[in-house]
């Protein structure tokens, strides 16, 4: 129910937070005590950036990671931290990142990058991103529910299996999008409208279609405030979402195919009956994975809540698109609907309190804890369940044997690569994708064929540079490296 409404006169929405607050009486407040623990939402947040950079470092130790996102993302922050223009060599030489997808807010990292020139730096810079989202969740879920379920919903965000499925995947630049999400759908569920607006305007820096989804905030403002219209709040909101969507169009129609060399959007081909697939999500697909989506992160409470609103565009387009890798629940693509979800199943269980159907109120109050249990027991079959296993952390010795051989290409030198080699080479080389190093001659070939010989991978060379000669330097571990040998 929105207070505002029935505030005495001369009390602002703004301020209606403190009223709202006072309003909540927790079930399991301590009588003439703190209900809520100031200090919970960081703790927890420390121990989620503990688990998520040992996962993303230690599958980058084993050469776990999937190493061609990780490896883009390193080639432009690379050239970002020596102040030269995002050039990702592996989607084409000299390559401007900023045609593919507009994502400037990687540029963040490239100070920290200088310091520590690894692909280590991404993945411990994404762990935190991740990590700083859980405390806003936690904090408005224990000064509204109190404090047992503010940590319940705290931890079923973190332990979320979104969230896990994006540490697990490597890098990519939907981990600046999660702290500003929570941040301001937190100061939404709060009553501060100011805060949720400039919270939500950076989104549109992360990716060309966050502006649809900043646009969708605007909206929930719309809706949370259109009984009470507060002076200023609602033309603000409109203004909002006419921002969202001129930030997309401008960077869908202007900006990225503007530095994209065929003066285009790549993607556009993924969307509808063309490209290379023309199929359609069938429609059992879309229904598992709006249940995943919704059952086991908010016991489909959330469904209650306008906030659910911001995750139409992302769910939009994913379900619009021909390209099955967009539908399901592997990948990063489902990470930003967990924050939504979560603060969406905050305010829905607080607005649930003053329902007149005791089965929804008793409801609302024991899904904290559900959905904490639910995450618990998924994450025995998800990524955070390998830090129970101690030989997770070793490094096998195979790894260390394929880092000695690719340590033999010297610092700086241009290599032409499939997915197994690039991340351990990115940091001090320029690397192209195989077959896609156009009139660049690269000084080394380094592939991950296991399948193969020394011998079918040199004429595989030949196939790749038929006017040039490459000659076997060493192998290991189904690893093998070339070096051309007709350099004067």
């Amino acid at each position: 129910m929105d207070t505002a409404a029935a505030l005495p006169p001369g009390t602002s929405a703004e301020g209606a937070t403190a009223a709202t607050l006072d309003r909540a009486q927790p079930d399991d407040a301590p009588a003439g005590g703190p209900r809520h623990s100031r200090r919970d939402p960081y703790w927890l947040a420390a121990a989620f950036f503990v688990a998520f950079a040992a996962i993303s470092i230690t599958r980058y130790r084993r050469m776990a990671t999937m190493s061609w996102d990780l490896g883009i993302f390193e080639q432009a922050i690379r050239s970002y931290a020596h102040l030269q223009t995002p050039v990702a060599d592996l989607k084409g030489p000299g390559f401007n990142i900023l045609g593919d997808h507009f994502s400037p807010v990687t540029a963040l990292i490239a100070p920290f990058y200088r310091v520590f020139p690894t692909p280590v730096t991404l993945l411990v810079v994404q762990a935190a991103l991740f990590a700083v989202s859980t405390i806003p969740v936690t904090r408005v879920a224990a000064q509204l529910l109190g404090r047992g379920r503010g940590l319940a919903i705290g931890v079923a965000y973190g332990l979320s299996w979104g969230v896990q499925r994006a540490v697990d995947f490597d890098f990519h630049e939907i981990a600046f999008a999660m702290p500003l999400l929570a941040f301001s759908l937190e100061a939404v569920v709060r009553r501060r409208w100011y805060a949720a607006m400039l919270w939500a305007v950076p989104l549109v820096f992360v990716k060309e279609d966050m502006g649809a989804t900043v646009a969708a905030i605007g909206a929930v403002i719309l809706v949370r405030t259109w009984r009470e219209r507060p002076p200023r709040i609602v033309p603000l909101a409109l203004g909002l979402i006419g921002f969202g969507v001129l930030a997309s169009a401008l960077a869908l129609g202007v900006i990225i195919p503007s530095f994209n060399g065929s003066g285009s959007y790549d993607y556009w081909n993924k969307v509808g009956s063309g490209g290379e697939q023309t199929g359609t999500i069938p429609f059992e697909t879309a229904v598992r994975t709006l249940l995943w989506v919704l059952l086991p992160t908010s016991g489909l409470l959330a469904l209650r809540s306008p906030l659910l609103l911001a995750a139409v565009p992302t769910l939009g387009w994913r379900f619009v698109s021909h390209d099955d890798h967009y539908w399901g629940t592997d990948w990063h693509y489902s990470a930003v609907l967990m924050p939504i979800v979560a603060l969406a199943l905050v305010d829905a269980i607080d607005r649930a309190r003053d329902s007149h159907r005791p089965w929804l109120a008793s409801y609302a109050r024991q899904l904290p804890g559900m959905v904490a249990g639910a995450a618990l027991a998924l994450t025995a079959s998800l990524p955070l369940e390998n830090l129970t296993n101690p030989d997770f952390f070793d490094k096998p010795k195979e790894v260390t044997e394929v880092e000695r051989l690719l340590e033999r290409i010297p610092d700086g030198a241009s290599v032409e690569a499939n997915v197994g080699p690039i991340s351990r080479l990115t940091s001090r080389c320029r690397v192209l994708w195989v077959g896609n190093t156009q009139n660049v001659v690269p000084d080394y070939i380094a592939l991950q064929e296991p399948e193969r010989t020394a011998e079918d991978l040199i004429a595989y060379a030949k196939q790749l540079h038929p006017e040039h000669q490459y000659a076997y330097l060493g192998s290991s571990g189904g690893y093998f490296v070339l070096k051309r040998a007709d350099r004067a």
